[in-house]
């Protein structure tokens, strides 16, 4: 009896699972790198979608200053202006983003995207400090 009951209890797991798992595609990190040269955030992103044309933006959040004199924290939002779009084709997009806006450095920069995807990134003093 046991047995039946738990063996009736993983069918209906298994059929409940595949009814009610959405899809856990959405906006995520390929790559992300300080480049020194030109001072940028780049960030490559792989999302899903109707169309290729995407456009990214960084949300900064508050600085949080180091408490032991090493580097500050810092996340930032990475914004798909699409974001309802319907996920039919697979995409990746490279975007620089200046850091002239970035409210503190030197930084560990947290970036993150919907649904919790993070990736984090050192961003050393700015050029003229």
């Amino acid at each position: 009896m046991k047995a039946q009951w738990i063996g009736s209890l993983i069918a209906i797991s298994a059929v409940a699972g595949s009814i009610w798992i959405p899809s856990a595609l959405a906006d995520n990190f390929s790559s992300v790198y300080y480049d020194a040269a030109s001072d940028q955030l780049v960030v490559t992103m792989t999302y899903r979608g109707t169309n290729r044309h995407h456009h990214f933006s960084l949300q900064w959040g508050r600085c949080h200053p180091s408490q032991n004199g090493n580097l500050n924290k810092v996340t930032a939002n990475v914004l798909d202006d699409q974001w309802q779009d319907e996920e039919d084709n697979d995409f990746q997009k490279t975007t620089r983003f200046s850091l002239a806006d970035m409210p503190c450095r030197p930084a560990k920069v947290t970036l993150r995207t919907a649904p919790h995807f993070l990736a984090t990134v050192m961003i050393p003093a700015a050029p003229s400090q």
